[in-house]
């Protein structure tokens, strides 16, 4: 599975060692972080600046997009590849500029609580998020979490979830097992590539699986899923993904602070953007952020209107 690949991928050679640098950055306050703004009397072209990024689809997506909007504008981006938790602590005491792919208002709900007072909320940029309990399609006796329930020694024992900090098994774990009985199940709790490979496997066989998931996701378009019905509404309400940046940025980084607030995408840009980056161009998410950008001309001018000009990928 390419996907699956490419996940597997980024953890390996960034997220364990950036997560360490960051956390060890952040212990030591700001000043000494990553993010760099411009110098008393500078423009903002050349200026460097730092993206979290924490590997969810939608959020390699649009991290890949805007690293290769703000280098043709000049910028020097780095991307940070980092766990949830250290990544909220970063762009909150200033080593990180940005994070792209914050879930409000439940997903990343507690670390909101936590932080929210101490970086800037630049805006919403997708409006149809949801958090899902998920299972292969051929299932076709399981179409709700409730029939989960007695059903445990078919799927193993196991719901397949993602990282441990993550608000999706915080809410799987906390209001989904809780509000249908499923005592019986244990909600492992590993990765977002361990729970793709796991998916992938399951379906090559055509054996029983439930995963916790969220749309956009680019499986729903490699396989064929049904996300199971949550009468009790455990799993929550569809959520807003919000932009968030370290305190001070929108002040000095006031040009890109503008075109992120205009930064908005549909459900169908949204599903083509993630399949050239994450299917057509997994050995290189950069070059398919080009090919996206040269394939909607348009989306630049919505967003950065008069700066889009002269802009070629």
């Amino acid at each position: 599975m390419r996907s699956t690949k490419r996940s597997t991928r980024m953890l390996t050679l960034g997220a364990g060692v950036a997560s360490l640098a960051l956390l060890a950055t952040a212990c030591g306050g700001g000043g000494g972080g990553v993010a760099t703004g411009p110098e008393e009397g500078e423009g903002e072209g050349g200026q460097a600046i730092s993206i979290g990024l924490i590997p969810w689809e939608e959020g390699i997506a649009v991290t890949n997009l805007w690293k290769v909007i703000l280098e043709e504008k000049g910028y020097d981006v780095t991307v940070e590849n980092v766990d949830v938790a250290p990544l909220f602590q970063g762009v909150a005491q200033g080593d990180v500029d940005l994070f792209m792919d914050t879930w409000l208002p439940d997903t990343h709900g507690d670390y909101w609580e936590q932080y929210g007072g101490e970086v800037e909320d630049i805006g919403v940029w997708y409006d149809n998020a949801t958090l899902e309990l998920t299972v292969p399609a051929y299932m076709e006796d399981v179409n709700s979490i409730a029939d989960l329930k007695g059903m445990g020694d078919e799927f193993g024992g196991e719901i397949v979830g993602i990282e441990s900090g993550s608000g999706l098994v915080r809410t799987t774990k906390e209001e989904a097992i809780p509000a249908y009985g499923l005592e019986e199940y244990e909600l492992v709790e590993s990765s977002t590539a361990a729970m793709l490979a796991e998916l992938d496997s399951a379906i090559a066989a055509e054996e029983p699986i439930v995963v916790t998931l969220w749309r956009p996701h680019i499986a729903y378009a490699d396989y064929d899923l049904k996300d199971l019905e949550d009468p009790e509404g455990a799993m929550g309400d569809g959520e807003q993904i919000h932009t968030i940046g370290r305190a001070g940025f929108g002040e000095e980084f006031p040009e890109v602070n503008g075109w992120l607030q205009n930064f908005a995408l549909t459900d169908e840009q949204l599903a083509s953007l993630e399949d050239v980056i994450l299917n057509q161009n997994p050995d290189d998410e950069e070059a398919g952020a080009r090919a996206w950008l040269q394939e909607n001309p348009d989306f630049l001018t919505e967003v950065l209107g008069e700066d889009a000009e002269g802009l070629e990928f």
